[in-house]
């Protein structure tokens, strides 16, 4: 292995560190029953992690993680606005509920990371990338 250093501009940094910002009172305000601060939130929440995916393209390692969390960050969000629209516990079909359409992004983001982890990085093993 070599000591390449992967870094982050700082223009980026400060951005992922205000998307944390926006995370964290998007579920704070969930958790709160703070409806029209918890739905705003969503908005830069999402557009920062499709920004930070985006800009993180190059390397399969970054973009897989921050695509899974941008599916990660609209199940969420999903599940939040169901909860506060009370349409989560109306039933879909048999026992399951509007909130359970949540699972369909969760598992796109679970199916993205076994993508990388089962496939891509196996056949890539002396590609050195941030992982």
């Amino acid at each position: 292995m070599s000591n390449e250093v992967y870094a982050i501009p700082i223009r980026y940094r400060k951005m992922e560190n205000l998307h944390i910002v926006f995370w964290l009172l998007k579920d704070i305000s969930w958790c709160m029953v703070w409806r029209p601060l918890g739905i705003a939130m969503i908005f830069p929440t999402l557009i920062i992690a499709i920004v930070i995916a985006f800009r993180t393209r190059q390397f399969m390692s970054e973009v897989c993680h921050n695509v899974a969390i941008v599916v990660w960050i609209t199940a969420n969000s999903y599940w939040m606005i169901s909860e506060f629209l009370h349409f989560d516990t109306n039933i879909l079909f048999g026992h399951y509920t509007f909130k359970h359409l949540a699972i369909i992004p969760f598992v796109v983001g679970i199916m993205i990371l076994g993508y990388y982890y089962i496939w891509w990085r196996p056949k890539h093993k002396d590609l050195e990338e941030t992982m």
